[in-house]
Parts: C-alpha cells; structure tokens; sequence
C-alpha cells in the first residue's frame, strides 16, 4: 500500500482506538450507576456495538478512497507513459507495436489525454508528432460522434499560453474553431505579437479587413497596426502598397532586418566549379576572425580590394551581376558589421540561387553547394549565437559557368530577425574603455 493508503489506514484504527476509549468511558458510567442508564438496555454491549460498526465504516470509506485515489494515479501514470512513447516514435516503423498499444491507451482514456497530448509536442520527434496529432483527432473525433462536449476552457487556456509548442496551440485552436466559429473573434486579436507566424498571420489578416472597410486616417492607423504584426512577404507587400498610396514612407527592408551594406571582393577561380571548397585569401582571414579590408589580393583576373557595394531593394538583394559584373565561374566575399547589444540567439535568413557559405565571428554557420535552384526570401533559416559588441557577417558566393538564360542571377539577400521571423536591427552599441554596453534593441524597424 502507497503511503496515502498508510496514512489512511492509520487514520481509521485511531478513530476505531477512540471509539473504545469513549465506549469504556460510557461503561464506567453504567457501573457506578447500577449498569443501566434511565433503565435502558446495558450501555456496554451495545455502545460498543455501534461504535465499532461506525469505526468499520469509517475504515471502509477510507480504503475506498486509497483505492480510488491510487486509481486515478495509475491512469495518469498510463496517460503520461503512452504520450512519453508516442513522443519518442522514430521513422521506419520502428517500435510501431508499442506505438499502438500507445496510441490505444490514450484514446481510450478520452477527454483526460487531450492536455498531455497536445503537452507532449513540446519535445516530440517528427514521427512523434504524427503519433500525437492522430491520438488526439480520433478522441475529439469520438467526442463528437457521441455528442460530448470537448474541455472548450481548458483547450482555450492552452492556446493562449505562448510557452505552449506553436503546433499543438494550432491543433487545440482549429480543434475549438470546428465547434465555435466565434473563437477566431475572440482570441485572434490579441495575437499580433505571438510568437507563432501562423496566428500572427491571422491576426494582420483581420486588421486588413477592418482596413478595407475604413478610408482615410482611419484606413492607415490599421495598416499601420498590422505592419507591426506582419512577418509574411505577401501581407507586408499589401501593407506597404496601401501606406505608400496614402502618402506614407514604409522600409520594407528596415522592417525585415536586412543587411543593406557591404564589403565585397572578387571575383576568385571557381571554373569548373573548384573554387567552392578552395580557402583564398580573404577566407584564410575571415576564419581567424581578421578580415583585412585594406588588403589586396590575387583574383581570377588580377589584382582585387574590397569595395562597398550597397542595396536599396525593398527585400535587401545584392545584385552582383548588375551592381558589379556577372563574373562565370567566379567567387566573391562580402563580410559586414552587425552590432549586438547583448548576447543573443537569433536567425540569419537568407535567399540566394548560388553555391554559398555563411560564418559568424569566423564560425562557419552553414554551407550549401547548389547552382540556380529558384530562390526566395527566407529560403535559408540558420541560428546564430551573437556576441555583444561588434559580430562579422561572412559569405562566399559562387557562380559556375552555365550559359542558360535561367543561370544568370548573382546575387543574394540576408536578413537577422527572430525566430517568429520579426526583423531585428542593430545595436547601437557604445564601447566605453573598451567594454560593449547596451543602448538599444530595435526590433521590426522600430526607432
């Protein structure tokens, strides 16, 4: 027995103990006054009687509040067992029997697996996932078919606590939206800061509607509500458009986080595509965290320096082909300062149709060897760990030498934002004897 069921049961025989103090108690009474009270039956036998049934009721309910308790422990233990496998599930079948059995001791416990359900995205494998997203429809499934409620409070607090995985607080919020078409009406406009691009992205489509209807002041205060929320290109593309008709100014770029400025050198040997995985010279000092932007170098054609090369494009694309040459089988390198007020984590996106390779403070980040495949904005997502103070941006391209009309871009674009995809600006950072201190943080464009 558990230690509640212990505790239980010593509870009952000090109560049992009690009884038979008080009923001896009565007896002592009965004996001085002849072993009768008011000539009634003998007070001993009887009272004795009745207390200790009461004492073995009193045990029993005990016992049968252990047992329930201990119960409802086992089935929370179960729940919380089965959503640990489906969690863990990996591809190819394996552990697809345990799986099942998993699969069906959660739906067979019904409304009480929905919480730890949508709880185990948090860490679940992708496979694990799948796992989970089916235990959960088949039981809100069956609750419906058996016209019984779904825990609408309970599902609604869990979409609305941002800590949850993003995934599962979709699932809980479509799951609610199929019952309740005012849910979208009722929690959708607190969302235009989530940390989830998809409700954010519902959150700005309900401002563009109000926006449509409105004119004037009116029409603009709502355009530029939902521009603060907007992460996606299409709906910042729309924003942007309506503001600029009505006469305002909108950085598109400042708003993503793109790097504007540069400084670029080339072109380097990359005929037959060699060059890609050759360390020229710039690289050797890239790597040592050293770039040396008076240097010269031996380039594919002669002598090189670096030179600033900057962009006003709306989505920050560096455009090598038309601001320099379209060198063929070339490399160039482009390094620029991002200042951070602290240390932090965040994303480096990017989009280019070229070979490239990315470093962080002389840490190669990431590297893809592929030629013109369509390109696009946040075609590349990688996390970056910034240092306070001043953190170099590092990036190869390479072009190769086809002569396709479809193979003729050079160019890339490169944005820092967080993971909800909002832009993130630098610092500004102020250095006083030496040490980095925090001014700002901007995020989204804001001053």
């Amino acid at each position: 027995m558990g230690g509640g069921g212990t505790a239980g049961l010593r509870t009952a025989v000090l109560a049992l103990d009690s009884m038979k103090l008080l009923s001896d108690g009565v007896s002592v009474m009965a004996v001085k006054t002849g072993g009768c009270l008011g000539g009634r039956l003998p007070v001993r036998s009887g009272l004795y009687r009745v207390l200790s049934l009461l004492a073995a009721f009193c045990l029993l309910a005990v016992l049968a509040g252990d047992a329930g308790a201990a119960k409802k422990k086992e089935r929370a233990d179960a729940i919380t067992e089965a959503v640990g496998i489906l969690q863990s599930a990996r591809t190819g079948g394996q552990g697809s029997r345990e799986n099942q059995r998993a699969l069906v001791a959660l739906t067979g416990s019904g409304e009480r697996s929905l919480l730890p359900i949508l709880a185990g995205f948090q860490k679940a494998t992708p496979e694990g996932l799948n796992w989970l997203r089916n235990a959960f429809e088949q039981i809100t499934e069956t609750l419906r078919s058996s016209r019984k409620p779904l825990p609408a409070a309970a599902l609604r607090a869990f979409v609305l606590d941002t800590a949850n995985s993003a995934d599962a607080r979709r699932l809980a919020y479509d799951t609610l939206l199929s019952e309740d078409a005012t849910v979208s009406a009722r929690l959708i406009p607190g969302m235009l800061s989530d940390p989830s691009p998809e409700f954010r992205r519902d959150a700005v489509d309900l401002l563009l509607s109000e926006a449509a209807k409105a004119e004037g002041a009116a029409a603009a205060e709502l355009y530029r509500r939902a521009l603060a929320g907007a992460v996606h290109e299409d709906q910042v593309k729309t924003i942007s458009e309506a503001l600029r008709k009505s006469g305002e100014t909108v950085d598109i770029s400042r708003h993503f986080g793109f790097v504007t400025s540069w400084k670029i050198v080339g072109p380097f040997d990359n005929r037959e595509e060699k060059g890609f995985g050759v360390a020229y010279a710039p690289e050797a000092e890239i790597v040592q965290e050293r770039p040396n932007l008076d240097a010269e170098y031996d380039g594919m054609n002669g002598k090189v320096r670096w030179q600033t090369i900057e962009t006003t494009d709306d989505f920050g694309v560096v455009d090598i082909a038309k601001q320099i040459e379209n060198f063929k089988g070339s490399a160039m390198y482009a390094v620029a300062d991002w200042s951070s007020p602290a240390a932090q984590t965040l994303q480096v996106r990017l989009g280019t149709p070229n070979a490239w390779k990315l470093w962080v403070n002389g840490v190669l980040a990431f590297e893809r060897e592929e030629y013109h495949r369509s390109t696009q904005l946040d075609q590349y997502s990688v996390p970056v760990q910034l240092k306070p103070g001043v953190n170099v941006l590092a990036f190869k391209i390479c072009q190769n030498e086809q002569t396709q009309d479809w193979a003729q871009k050079y160019q890339f674009q490169l944005r820092v934002c967080d993971g909800t995809g909002v832009g993130v600006l630098p610092g500004p950072v102020v250095v006083r004897n030496g040490v980095s201190r925090k001014t700002a943080l901007n995020k989204g464009g804001a001053e």
